[in-house]
């Protein structure tokens, strides 16, 4: 047999260069960042079981069949992971280029909420019902404003014509996050708002721009919260929610309802829980918005203080790789891009666990992956298709 190629008198000759060059070192495989994925795809599959159990006997809103929410979240699941595919396939890189397009458009969704075609679901007025199923604009905004103002920071430093953004610079990135904002402002959504604040406070600060834009933002941040409680921009139920904040005990059956009963429910979960779908707050339906909003509960009571610290725990392994992958990118682009994502996903999941617990005021955000939600599990996956184009379009070192 000399002269015949080894693998061809192999046992599994005509597989093994296809499995070698799917595992090859440069393979897009070998490259891709599995804890992020592993990660992401644990946290959603945890909260598939989460809002099951939520939403099996809760008749009023299953339509009448207990897998009604797990097979939709499964749905947006498969979806959103379809569309971290396309991500990768695309690349941040070409993305940038459609930054204008994908802007122009999440923008457009965003004010057509703002018409009579936009609807009202649970007090809030910041979706759209499109053939049935709704859509949450300002989940893209998100992901837009991050895309936007990488593209007008990282111009000029990535062509090698600046060592960091100028002042110019910064200021029309600002200006271009300041238009979806003023949007959600109007709907209102105040828990968006603050969301994308501190995406950009992440991006600025990634962007090594000057720091006094950072405490300007803060000071004007804080100047705009004065202005819009003083000009009665919120609505009495968004109030209500800060009032409940700032006193636990007030009208624990009525503003304080909901805070009221997620500290319970995840108070009588212990270190072990009750066990899944065994929650007795969760299976008698004392948790309002319990699949989405305040989804966590559902884990503190029936999977106890295990299972809330292995959600923590898969959050902070996801964001501490995606932390590795700004550090790592050799592009300023790339490196604003992951940042955005970090100071994103850190600030939701902190927000969404801190108002279950009582230490947050209830803005109405979703746990990353975790809450039931087709918008921002699509979303998501997005960031995630975005962070993995970053971590396999990097050179690769010698």
């Amino acid at each position: 047999m000399t002269g015949t190629n080894s693998f061809s008198v192999s046992r599994y000759g005509p597989e093994r260069p296809g499995w070698t060059r799917l595992f090859a070192r440069d393979s897009l495989t070998r490259r891709l960042d599995w804890p992020i994925l592993l990660a992401a795809t644990a946290l959603s599959l945890l909260g598939s079981l989460l809002v099951y159990s939520a939403t099996r006997n809760r008749t009023e809103l299953n339509q009448g069949d207990p897998y009604f929410f797990l097979l939709r979240h499964l749905m947006n699941l498969g979806i959103g992971i379809g569309l971290m595919i396309a991500t990768i396939w695309l690349g941040h890189r070409a993305l940038r280029n459609a930054v204008p397009i994908l802007y122009g458009l999440s923008v457009l969704l965003a004010l057509v909420v703002l018409t009579p075609l936009g609807a009202t679901i649970n007090g809030q007025r910041n979706w759209l019902v499109i053939a049935g199923f709704s859509l949450q604009p300002a989940e893209f905004l998100k992901i837009s404003i991050i895309l936007g103002m990488a593209m007008l920071l990282a111009a000029r430093v990535d062509a090698g014509d600046k060592s960091y953004p100028d002042h110019r610079t910064v200021f029309q990135s600002l200006c271009l996050a300041a238009v979806p904002i003023m949007i959600l402002l109007l709907m209102p959504d105040l828990g968006s708002v603050l969301a994308m604040v501190a995406i950009i406070l992440g991006v600025l600060l990634a962007s090594g721009s000057s720091n006094r834009w950072v405490f300007g933002l803060l000071a004007a941040g804080v100047v705009g919260c004065v202005a819009i409680w003083q000009l009665h921009i919120l609505d009495e139920y968004q109030i209500n929610r800060f009032a409940a904040f700032a006193n636990p005990d007030l009208d624990p059956s009525g503003v304080g309802y909901n805070t009221n009963q997620a500290r319970i429910a995840i108070g009588s979960g212990g270190l072990t829980g009750a066990g899944l779908f065994h929650g007795s707050q969760t299976t008698g339906q004392f948790v309002p918005e319990q699949q989405t909003d305040f989804v966590f509960t559902v884990a503190g009571e029936e999977l106890g203080f295990v299972g809330a610290g292995l959600i923590i725990f898969l959050l902070g392994l996801l964001l501490w790789r995606a932390c590795r992958i700004a550090r790592d990118s050799t592009e300023l682009y790339g490196t604003i891009v992951a940042a955005g994502i970090v100071a994103w996903f850190a600030f939701q999941s902190f927000e969404n666990i801190g108002m279950t617990l009582g230490i947050m005021p209830v803005t109405g955000l979703p746990l990353p992956f975790v809450s039931y939600g087709g918008s921002s599990m699509f979303a998501v996956w997005v960031a995630v298709g975005l962070l993995q184009s970053i971590k396999v379009q990097r050179p690769m070192s010698a």
